[in-house]
C-alpha cells in the first residue's frame, strides 16, 4: 500500500489501524500542529469558507510573525487595522478583546483559520466591513490571522461603496509589508531498531531535522530498542524511504 495512502487517510481511522504487509510494516502517524492564542460575545455575519489554503495541503502554512498595526484618517474618520496570528478560532475572542476599542464608533473584524472564516461589520451596513477585511485576508494568502479595524468616525459620512474601500484597503495594507512566517505540522513518530543500526538511523535523523528523538532501551526484545521523534510532514516520506534504502532489514514504524 503507497504511502500517499496514509495521508489521505482520516486521523480518527489512524488511530486505530496499524498497515502491514506480510512483514512490511508501513508507518502510521498522527499530525500535530505545535503552537503555544474576555470579553465581548461575536456576532458573526460570514460562514465556512469554500477557499482552502493551498499550503494546508502539504501541512504547512503561512501566517503572521507578529502582531502589526496599520493607521490611515480618510474623510476625517481613523481606521486603525491590527492584524495577529491566531491559532484556532477560540482564540479569535480573546485577540478581539485585546484589540478592540470600547470607546470606537466601530469594531468590524474578520479572522481565518484553515477552511473556517467569520467576519462582522459591527453596526456599519450589512457587508460594508466584515467582508472586504475578509477578502483582503484571503488575498493575502495567510493563514490563522484575524484583521480588526477600528473606526472613530469623523462627521462626514462614507456610502456603501466608500466604507467597502476604506475597511478593505486599510485591512490590505495592515497585511502587505507584514512579516509572515511558515509554520510546518509535525509528525510524532516511534520506531523500533537493532542497536547495530542505530548510527545509520541517527544520521537519517540528522538529515532530515527531526526534533525531540528519544531512546527507549526497554522494548522486551534483546538487542532492539525504540527511538521516537518528530518530523516536519513534509519531510516524513523522504524520512521513510531513506531509513528503508540504507539499513539491511525490516524497520518497524509505530504512530507514537
Amino acid at each position: 500500500m503507497p504511502a500517499s495512502w496514509l495521508f489521505s487517510t482520516p486521523c480518527s481511522k489512524l488511530n486505530h489501524q496499524i498497515c502491514r504487509r506480510r512483514g512490511d510494516h508501513r508507518l502510521i502517524f498522527s499530525p500535530v500542529f505545535l503552537f503555544s492564542g474576555n470579553g465581548k460575545q461575536m456576532v458573526t455575519t460570514g460562514s465556512a469558507s469554500s477557499t482552502s489554503n493551498p499550503n494546508n495541503n502539504r501541512g504547512a502554512f503561512t501566517t503572521l510573525k507578529e502582531r502589526v498595526t496599520f493607521e490611515k484618517e480618510i474623510k476625517k474618520s481613523k481606521f486603525i487595522a491590527i492584524a495577529g496570528h491566531i491559532p484556532d478560532e477560540r482564540s479569535a475572542q480573546s485577540f478581539l478583546s485585546e484589540v478592540g476599542d470600547p470607546r470606537a464608533t466601530h469594531n468590524c473584524w474578520a479572522y481565518k483559520v484553515g477552511e473556517q472564516y467569520r467576519s462582522n461589520d459591527d453596526g456599519e451596513p450589512s457587508g460594508t466591513a466584515g467582508r472586504p477585511i475578509h477578502s483582503a485576508i484571503a488575498s493575502s494568502g495567510l493563514d490563522r490571522i484575524m484583521v480588526v479595524v477600528i473606526r472613530h468616525f469623523g462627521g462626514i459620512k462614507l456610502g456603501t461603496g466608500g466604507l467597502v474601500r476604506a475597511y478593505g484597503g486599510v485591512a490590505a495594507e495592515c497585511l502587505r509589508n507584514a512579516p509572515t512566517c511558515l509554520i510546518k505540522s509535525k509528525v510524532r513518530m516511534g520506531l523500533e531498531v537493532p542497536f547495530e543500526l542505530l548510527g545509520v538511523l541517527y544520521h537519517q535523523l540528522q538529515s532530515f531535522q527531526a526534533e525531540d528523538i528519544k531512546q527507549d532501551y526497554d522494548t522486551g526484545k534483546d538487542g532492539v530498542t525504540m527511538v521516537t521523534f518528530k518530523v516536519d510532514f513534509d519531510r516524513l516520506q523522504g524520512l521513510e524511504e531513506a531509513i528503508k534504502a540504507n539499513c539491511s532489514r525490516d524497520i518497524v514504524f509505530y504512530k507514537h
